[in-house]
């Protein structure tokens, strides 16, 4: 039977990662590499928190149930007679010397991705080189002051232990001050984002309950993606100009002629054939004497057009989705007060309603939940999630309190572990772990830096924002199950404790060779979890943005009601133009984007506001 759970996790934790990346990535497009890294590194960091409570409950002490076996007579009294005992091992018990190897394989494969071919894969898939050699080059020239820097890190702490009487060097002793300085950086980081996510997602569906404020976030959204999106335009419009120019400097019989049908082949079928119609074929000079563009500049030509086509294909699906979202909003606002109590659509589909529409989720099903019983289980489900963001909070700043307990969720294993029940230990590690899980992995994927790091579903991300996230994957995962270890009482490192060490623990040596990490940064630097709740809940970051005019949904606030109402406007030319028929096809799309945005132009951009201000508006951080 523990065979087959853990072959069951690891199928589960495969088809996760592998749908995580097929919402998110392109398999069509994306290089091979960059799509078999991300997906590993996923792939590694999920099973990490699914297997990590049955290795919690694999070192539980077996259930011993009294038995007195018949017809045997006890030769000392009663009170000290021998009792023979059947023990009994968890449902999902992992025979011993498995575990220790498969978190050996994990951890340091995961490692070696986060540190050294995640790198190497992001340079190379961003470098604008047109040969294999030409891009390893220059993955590693922009590699090198990033290794050297880690490896700076590492000398330091060495020197450390060198110089510290104490302390002995050894291998194991190596390999712990190695481990201890990644954890402590995924530590640093793993508290921002733990702090943003446990106060920001029970917000966030109790925001998503009231329809007039997310209808109101929606607008001011569409305001902001349309300059976003029309700054995508322009810089695709200047890309392609470049393009046009070398590509009529560069004719057939140049050597160079090769690196131009690469970057050719990058752009839409649009420009290559509106280019391929100003050339001659039989034209092989260049009779305005141009000069010749070198290799290096056809390199970084290369680069900036293969972000300008994905920033462009990105924004204009993006924009896409929000109308389809804002009028969705719409049509729920306007049946709430449906004395019908049937969902009526401004704009009905135009395929077939299926069996599912017909039968199940019908016009009154579908206004029950849209306008009564949404809201409610949001209403809930924020509630549920605000009382265990409590108990984290209250059990990060008291998990090293072994006498007495304090931490609630060592309270809860340590109550199940007198009863021997391993599914409940199982269940509640598992539910504990995942919430923290979510708290920090959704922050990874809602977060946007400077427009270059974002994760955009619908296919639209990048390759280096795939990889970025398996790399912050890999960082946070081993300090967040660390973590988690300290919050239940298993990691005796912290809770100071003699007990069996789980496997996972095992590998991770023990943090005691550097002693004012394992006794002093490990324990009180997440108690910064409280100042960073109280922070994310009166929102200061986002004030502060505002403050700087980097535009943020702030409530109360003169510049985001206007922002709002210019959303709303935008949204209702989007309704005029796109009409019922909302999904059109790339073809379509773009004759009314041209009209869409030469009627928004002077929304958003006036002789009073400079452009280089809507510039700054795209590139900002969103979380």
């Amino acid at each position: 039977m523990s065979g087959v759970a853990l072959a069951l996790e690891v199928v589960v934790v495969f088809f996760l990662a592998l749908f995580l990346l097929h919402r998110y990535g392109d398999f069509r497009k994306q290089h091979r590499m960059v799509l078999f890294a991300t997906l590993l590194a996923w792939f590694l960091c999920f099973l990490i928190v699914f297997i990590l409570p049955l290795d919690v409950s694999t070192v539980r002490p077996p259930a011993c149930v009294e038995t007195r076996v018949k017809g045997v007579v006890p030769l000392l009294s009663s009170s000290q007679s021998l009792v023979p005992k059947i023990c009994q091992k968890p449902w999902s018990y992992i025979p011993d010397g498995i575990l220790p190897v498969f978190w050996r394989v994990v951890y340091w494969t995961s490692q070696f991705l986060t540190w050294l071919l995640i790198p190497f894969m992001q340079s190379y898939a961003r470098s604008g080189g047109f040969s294999i050699s030409g891009k390893i080059k220059t993955a590693l020239i922009e590699n090198a002051i990033y290794y050297g820097t880690y490896l700076l890190i590492f000398c330091s702490l060495l020197i450390y232990v060198a110089v510290t009487p104490k302390l002995h060097l050894s291998w194991s002793g190596l390999r712990t001050i190695g481990i201890t300085a990644a954890n402590t950086w995924g530590l640093f980081l793993l508290v921002l984002l733990l702090g943003y996510g446990l106060v920001e997602i029970p917000r966030t569906y109790w925001r998503a309950s009231c329809h007039g404020q997310l209808l109101a976030k929606t607008y001011f959204k569409a305001a902001k993606l349309m300059t976003e999106k029309a700054d995508a335009e322009e810089n695709l419009e200047d890309v392609m100009e470049d393009v046009r120019t070398v590509n009529e400097t560069i004719k057939y019989n140049h050597p160079l002629r090769k690196c131009i049908d690469t970057i050719l082949k990058k752009c839409s079928v649009e420009y290559q054939e509106k280019m391929g119609r100003n050339m001659d074929d039989y034209e092989d000079f260049d009779d305005k004497g141009n000069p010749y563009p070198s290799k290096k500049s056809l390199v970084k030509l290369h680069k900036q057009v293969i972000y300008a086509v994905q920033r462009h294909n990105r924004t204009q699906v993006q924009w896409q989705i929000l109308l389809d979202k804002a009028f969705h909003l719409e049509d729920v606002a306007k049946n709430e007060s449906s004395s019908t109590h049937k969902f009526v659509h401004s704009f009905p589909s135009a395929e077939p309603p299926g069996w599912i529409s017909k039968y199940l989720y019908t016009p009154t099903v579908e206004w029950y939940w849209e306008c009564v019983f949404r809201r409610w289980c949001y209403r809930v489900l924020a509630v549920v999630l605000c009382v265990f963001s409590a108990a984290v909070v209250w059990s990060e700043c008291t998990f090293f309190s072994t006498q007495p307990v304090l931490s609630l969720f060592a309270v809860f294993i340590q109550l199940a572990e007198r009863d021997y029940n391993y599914v409940y230990i199982e269940m509640a590690c598992f539910v504990t772990i995942f919430f923290l899980c979510y708290c920090v992995y959704s922050t990874v994927f809602r977060i946007r830096v400077f427009n270059y790091y974002y994760l955009a579903p619908h296919h639209q991300t990048d390759a280096y924002s795939l990889q970025f996230s398996g790399m912050l994957f890999c960082r946070l995962t081993p300090p967040l199950c660390l973590n988690f270890l300290g919050v239940i009482h298993m990691d005796s490192t912290i809770s100071h404790q003699t007990r069996q060490p789980t496997a996972y623990t095992s590998i991770m040596g023990s943090m005691q060779v550097l002693s004012f990490i394992a006794n002093g940064f490990y324990i009180y630097y997440p108690m910064l979890i409280v100042l960073l709740c109280i922070a994310t809940y009166f929102s200061l970051g986002t004030r502060c943005l505002n403050l700087l005019g980097f535009q943020q949904f702030v409530g109360e606030n003169d510049l985001t009601s206007d922002l709002v109402d210019e959303g709303r406007e935008l949204i209702r030319r989007g309704t005029t133009d796109t009409g019922p028929s909302f999904k059109l096809s790339s073809v379509l799309y773009r004759s009314d984007k041209a009209e869409l945005l030469q009627d928004v132009e002077p929304l958003d951009f006036t002789g009073e506001e400079p452009l280089e201000t809507d510039n700054r508006r795209s590139v900002l951080l969103y979380l």
